[in-house]
């Protein structure tokens, strides 16, 4: 009887057949986003997207955004729980095109592991592809890399790549934003993708598992810390078509937190400070501090603490702007005012990223009086 033929392959420690198995298992939720604008389904070397609807456009821009989820995803392994890690994602990727007013039209995605599990696979892009269809966005395409060496066996990473599209003349950024424009907060639904080695540094200090209860919660540490990234794409877009010009920038409260983020969409000799007085950071934060033994200031740097994006409209439309992100299950408030004038004395952010933006301070002490 002759011998079976051996696959060098895999005796690498790649598995090629649990590849496949993978894509069939999320073959249905990704064509699950897929309108008539994209050819050739799933599989294909590369995604195609028919862009003759750009043709009503004036002067169409394309924007794009890349992005991960970072050490978010070593939670979702230790305890194997990985059907909110795309959202993740997409939150992150998406998000970011919207701050320029952009569209989105189309995503891709890519996973490197130390192992192809199927189901764990699926899990991760199923998770994508239900928060691309939440963002009106196409999951074009995608790639899986078995990294096995590189890699352990339950690890893996994730990494995205979107593009989406705006007229020319209706851009968002600093050139709109005006002398007594309002800053209106959004809220965060957690830590989002942001801060996650502090978070892991912290919870390890303290002798924490991520299957351990958390008293303050009902839920264990790696449920909460799981949360997903809110995704805020459709209600901006929403938002902007409703005030008709009202919006003047957007900023996504990533790295680098409130103060960082903001500046970085203002213009160069403006200023705003942000009273933390207007709202109470989500518990999580307040939690984690405490299990720190450092106040929250020291973490603003770092944790968006409870706003996730920030809207800068003409203070005009400024309840208009609250009245519809509330209206749309976004909690909204104003923060602050951008200014003009000469800037109080102090240390202020100023601009990040290797933008020279405005100039940003938080100030006060948070609603219920921490500090």
């Amino acid at each position: 009887m002759a011998a079976s033929p051996t696959n060098p392959y895999s005796e690498a420690g790649v598995d090629t057949a649990a590849g496949d198995l993978a894509v069939e298992l999320m073959k249905s939720s990704v064509r699950a986003t897929h309108g008539p604008e994209v050819l050739g389904g799933v599989g294909g070397f590369a995604g195609l997207f028919d862009a003759g609807a750009l043709r009503d456009f004036r002067r169409p821009l394309l924007a794009t955004s890349t992005d991960g989820v970072g050490t978010k995803v070593a939670i979702a392994q230790a305890i194997d729980k990985h059907d909110t890690i795309g959202q993740d994602l997409v939150g992150m990727v998406v998000d970011d095109i919207v701050v320029v007013g952009a569209r989105p039209l189309f995503m891709t995605d890519y996973i490197a592991c130390g192992k192809v599990v199927p189901e764990r696979i699926a899990d991760i892009v199923r998770g994508i592809a239900g928060a691309c269809s939440a963002t009106g966005t196409a999951l074009v395409g995608g790639e899986t890399a078995e990294h096995p060496g590189l890699l352990g066996p339950r690890d893996y990473d994730v990494a995205g790549a979107a593009t989406g599209v705006v007229e020319a003349d209706e851009i968002l950024g600093a050139d709109r934003v005006r002398d007594g424009d309002a800053v209106i907060a959004i809220a965060s639904s957690g830590l989002h993708s942001n801060g996650y080695s502090l978070v892991r540094h912290i919870v390890t200090g303290a002798g924490i598992g991520y299957g351990d209860n958390a008293a303050d919660f009902g839920a264990t540490w790696g449920e909460v810390l799981l949360e997903p990234t809110r995704l805020y794409t459709l209600p901006l877009l929403r938002l902007i078509d409703t005030l008709g010009g009202g919006v003047h920038a957007l900023s996504h409260v990533t790295g680098g937190g409130i103060a960082a983020n903001l500046a970085r969409v203002l213009p160069q000799g403006s200023w705003a400070e942000v009273d933390r007085s207007t709202w109470s950071p989500s518990p999580v934060f307040r939690v984690l501090s405490d299990v720190a033994g450092t106040p929250l200031q020291d973490t603003e740097g770092t944790w968006n603490l409870g706003i996730g994006f920030l809207a800068v409209v003409s203070d005009g439309e400024k309840g208009a702007a609250i009245a519809a992100l509330d209206g749309e299950g976004m909690p909204a408030w104003q923060v602050g005012t951008v200014r003009f004038s000469a800037r109080p004395t102090g240390e202020f952010e100023e601009g990040a990223k290797g933008v020279d933006g405005g100039a940003v301070r938080l100030v006060g002490a948070y609603a219920d009086g921490a500090k």
